[in-house]
C-alpha cells in the first residue's frame, strides 16, 4: 500500500530501472499479443483521425506509434512520468518516419500540463493503475479534452472463466515474476505488477468513476479471453 507521493517515486523509478528492456519483456510476457491489442485500441479512434490526440502514461511510446501511423493528419502528445521511458523510445524511433508527430512530454498524468478541451482524443495504455490518483487523472483527462473527445483506457484485467482464471493466475503472481528475475534481475517489479493487476479496480468501480468525472456512453470491450480490457467514454 503506497502513500501517493511514495507511489509516484516507486513507479518512477521502478519503470526507470526497466526502460531499456521494456519492450522486450511486454512483448515476452504477452506472447507478443501486446501488438494487437494496441493495434485494437488505436482503431477505436478512427473517427477522430485529425486533431491533437494525448497519449498518457505514453511509455516507450509503442501506442503513440500506433496512433501516429493510423492517421496522417494526428500529432500525438505524449505525457509520462519517467523519464528514462520516453528517452528509450525517442531512441527507437529515432529513424522512424512517424516520429516527426509524436512529441514526448515528462509530466504528473494527474496535472496535465495543457488548458482545457485541447485534445480530439485520449489513449491510456496500462498506466491508469500505476496513477497515485486514479480519479484526479481521470478528471484531468476529462478537462483536457475536447467536447465530444474520446477516452480509450487499455488495461489488465481479471479474466471471468473458471477453468481460464487460475492458469492465469498461476502464471501472472508466480511464473511471470520469476522469468523477470532472469531477465532483469528485478523480480519485485513484476511482483508489483501482478499486485497492481489482482488489486485493479472492478470494471464497473472504474465505470463509475468515469462517470462521475463526467463520462458517458461508457462501454467496455475485452480482449484475449479477458486478460485485457478497453473501456471507453466520450466528453
Amino acid at each position: 500500500m503506497f502513500y501517493p507521493k511514495e507511489k509516484k517515486t516507486y513507479v518512477r523509478n521502478t519503470f526507470a530501472s526497466l526502460s531499456q528492456r521494456y519492450d522486450f519483456l511486454s512483448s515476452l510476457f504477452s506472447l507478443l499479443l501486446d501488438h494487437s491489442w494496441r493495434r485494437h485500441t488505436t482503431r477505436l479512434l478512427h473517427d477522430v483521425p485529425e486533431g491533437p490526440v494525448l497519449d498518457l502514461c505514453a511509455g516507450t511510446l509503442s501506442l503513440s506509434r500506433e496512433l501516429a501511423c493510423q492517421a496522417e493528419n494526428r500529432h500525438v502528445f505524449s505525457l509520462d512520468l519517467c523519464e528514462n521511458m520516453l528517452k528509450a523510445g525517442l531512441k527507437k524511433l529515432h529513424n522512424d518516419p512517424y516520429n516527426a508527430r509524436i512529441f514526448p512530454i515528462c509530466g504528473d498524468g494527474e496535472v496535465i500540463p495543457t488548458g482545457k478541451d485541447v485534445f480530439s482524443g485520449c489513449t491510456v495504455a496500462f498506466g491508469v493503475r500505476n496513477l497515485a490518483n486514479i480519479r484526479r487523472g481521470l478528471a484531468e483527462i476529462y478537462r483536457v479534452l475536447q467536447p465530444g473527445g474520446k477516452l480509450l483506457i487499455l488495461e489488465f484485467s481479471r479474466p471471468t472463466n473458471r477453468l481460464f482464471r487460475p492458469i492465469y493466475t498461476c502464471y501472472l503472481h508466480y511464473i511471470m515474476p520469476c522469468i523477470a528475475g532472469v531477465c532483469t534481475a528485478d523480480k519485485e517489479a513484476y511482483k508489483y505488477l501482478a499486485k497492481s493487476i489482482a488489486l485493479f479496480y472492478e470494471p464497473e468501480e472504474l465505470f463509475i468513476m468515469m462517470q462521475k468525472v463526467g463520462f458517458s456512453h461508457l462501454e467496455r470491450k475485452k480482449l484475449t479471453f479477458g486478460i485485457v480490457s478497453i473501456y471507453i467514454g466520450i466528453k
